[in-house]
């Protein structure tokens, strides 16, 4: 049935597939070349300017250069795609300027592909390729025979990688703003969080709370002035999941918050980003600018007759900006601190008025939720929550980069499926979820679901969604030092749980990681961890012992070590190691006398040499350069 809003997107989106028939002529061969952050530093911008010569010295009039985002595959950039008529794609791996000129020279002009420098060898012992739906299937065409993707079902990253993350059109012609037009076409806010609800749709941030049924508190309230926020203020170390969104699929997070904005009738929206993402910043702007001019922000949407529009505010960098309500505080110009709850944002949010925030992955669910329904979202899902979760896989592990699995996926098929295992075939050790506020999960637990449910319950959290892999190498007391140490200098000191339990904390931990603590520090340590869970203001401050306390559960033997035996398993706690020189190994080269930086090692020329133990630093400068492994670290 004919409507205006129909009428409207049946002519945007012709209008879009005839611009990219005119400029995607047919024989032409397509080089695409990752464009983000990541891409960018691993040289995809010197990587397209030797294209660019290759192309112009050539006289060749047939190429195109196609930029896309990230495909998620971060320690194989740049990535490079080379797409020739009639012939199957071949994606690259680690692409330089020498690699430029043989792909040009050998695959391009002799139609001869490189087998030994595709990526993830894919054309040796292609993948099978799944059948993930229609959702994923523009991914799956390109990378199925790419075993790192195969074995992932994206729904979130479904256009990462694909698309020109610049391109309007080339969104539209991906089932983009389909999902608009279907919800304005039906006039009603309450149908999108009905589906919502029955997506199971839980909050991908960290809180994990319902998406729909925070929309609908917001859409009771008896004020109608009402705002809706993205949270893009990525701040846990090692976590780079919403960059990857925003710089690789801007489009469909915008699209995702105005579908939210209509299901809770907001009138203006707000993007949440933090300052260090240059381009996801560039990125969103350049959506909303095309957006805007399309008609699809601004006072009549669609000509429904619906206004809504959208702005960036930038973040500082605060790491406590990412809790909901010191965001707002932000936003209204106010020091980013947290605020008692209740009232939630839902209720008094910012400006006083009802507000929803939720996180880039949850928006860019969105428009694949109202696409193929909430019940297909929940069915990829478990019970308690439906859909996939996307990693920033990181650490020692094999295969490192964004993944995206459906919840319930057990950690070993994401660290040892996905990510090929340990790194050096080391043993497992722990793996660690949920960033600083997370917790480590033992190596004898790898077959634990990923769900809010099943971490929470061994003491970690899904959080924002970073994966970090531990191997027998790492020191669990080292790395919970690091986490605390990361809240304690975040900690924005408004309630002294957070602001003095964190210190203590950190102090204890420095006594055990120094060899200067005794056994009853670990129950102190303990006791510190649950009151400030229990007791600190904001959700930040209580998650903050995590790690003290999941580590406590299942490496306490690591802790008694470092402790009583005044020993780190590991030798990454500085103050526990000891470098010894081995008398028939040592053949007095005087490599390591001369480059001690405190001059603590004698001997004469020839002989065996000796390290004074209580004038050493323990800097390991010694234990690198010997040539003859004479120097043993203990």
């Amino acid at each position: 049935m004919s409507s205006p809003v129909t009428d409207f997107f049946k002519s945007l989106k012709a209008r879009a597939l005839n611009d990219l028939a005119a400029r995607r002529q047919p024989g032409r061969v397509v080089v695409q070349i990752g464009s983000a952050t990541c891409e960018h530093a691993a040289g995809s911008l010197e990587v397209q300017d030797e294209f660019l010569k290759h192309i112009q010295s050539s006289g060749a009039d047939d190429i195109e250069i196609h930029r896309t985002g990230c495909t998620g595959r971060c320690s194989k950039e740049p990535i490079v795609g080379v797409f020739m008529p009639g012939q199957a794609p071949v994606k690259y791996e680690r692409v330089n300027r020498e690699l430029v000129h043989r792909i040009f020279t050998q695959h391009i002009q002799k139609g001869q592909p490189l087998e030994e420098s595709a990526l993830d060898d894919s054309l040796l012992a292609p993948a099978p390729k799944a059948d993930k739906g229609d959702v994923s299937r523009a991914f799956t065409t390109m990378y199925g025979d790419v075993a790192f993707f195969d074995a992932q079902n994206r729904i979130a990253m479904r256009n990462s990688g694909v698309l020109d993350p610049e391109s309007l059109e080339e969104y539209l012609s991906l089932e983009g703003f389909q999902a608009l037009a279907t919800v304005l076409a039906k006039s009603d806010p309450e149908w999108v969080i009905n589906e919502v609800l029955k997506a199971r749709l839980r909050g991908r941030g960290g809180g994990g709370f319902m998406t729909g049924q925070k929309w609908k508190f917001a859409s009771q309230n008896e004020e109608k002035i009402r705002y809706i926020i993205c949270n893009a203020d990525e701040g846990d170390p090692g976590a780079f999941m919403d960059r990857g969104m925003l710089e690789s699929d801007p489009f469909s997070v915008v699209e995702g918050m105005v579908l939210g904005a209509y299901a809770i009738q907001a009138c203006k929206g707000f993007f949440y980003i933090r300052a260090e993402y240059p381009l996801a910043i560039q990125r969103i702007q350049n959506a909303i600018d095309l957006c805007r001019k399309a008609g699809l922000l601004g006072k009549d949407i669609m000509g429904s007759g619906w206004a809504f529009d959208l702005e960036i505010r930038l973040g500082a960098g605060a790491f406590v900006c990412g809790e909901e309500t010191a965001l707002i505080r932000s936003i209204e110009g106010e020091r980013g601190q947290p605020k008692v709850r209740p009232p939630f944002p839902t209720t008094r949010g910012l400006w006083g008025k009802p507000t929803c925030i939720n996180n880039v992955e949850t928006f860019a669910n969105i428009t694949a939720i109202i696409n193929h329904g909430g019940e297909w979202f929940a069915g990829v899902g478990t019970e308690e929550s439906g859909g996939t979760k996307v990693f920033a896989l990181a650490g020692k592990v094999k295969h490192t980069g964004l993944v995206e699995v459906p919840l319930g996926t057990s950690l070993k098929e994401v660290v040892f499926g996905i990510g090929g295992g340990v790194q050096d075939d080391k043993a497992l050790k722990a793996i660690q979820t949920g960033g600083p506020a997370g917790g480590f999960i033992p190596a004898s637990m790898e077959t634990l679901p990923v769900d809010f449910g099943p971490l929470a319950k061994e003491g970690s959290i899904m959080g924002s969604g970073g994966m970090i892999v531990l191997s027998e190498e790492d020191c669990i007391v080292d790395i919970s030092k690091f986490y605390l140490s990361f809240t304690q200098e975040e900690s924005c000191g408004k309630c002294a749980p957070c602001r003095e339990g964190t210190t203590r904390m950190l102090e204890i931990l420095e006594r055990i990681t120094g060899g200067t603590a005794v056994v009853e520090d670990l129950d102190k340590l303990e006791r510190l961890a649950r009151l400030c869970q229990r007791t600190a203001l904001c959700g930040l401050g209580r998650a903050a012992p995590n790690p003290i306390l999941s580590s406590l559960k299942h490496f306490r033997d690591e802790y008694l070590e470092h402790i009583v035996d005044k020993t780190c398993r590991a030798k990454k706690c500085v103050a526990m190691i000891r470098y010894e020189i081995q008398a028939e190994a040592c053949i007095g080269c005087t490599a390591c006398v001369r480059n001690c930086p405190v001059n603590c090692i004698s001997g004469n020329r020839k002989e065996p040499h000796t390290i004074d133990q209580d004038r050493c630093i323990k800097c390991g400068q010694c234990f690198d350069l010997c040539r003859f492994s004479a120097i043993v670290r203990k």
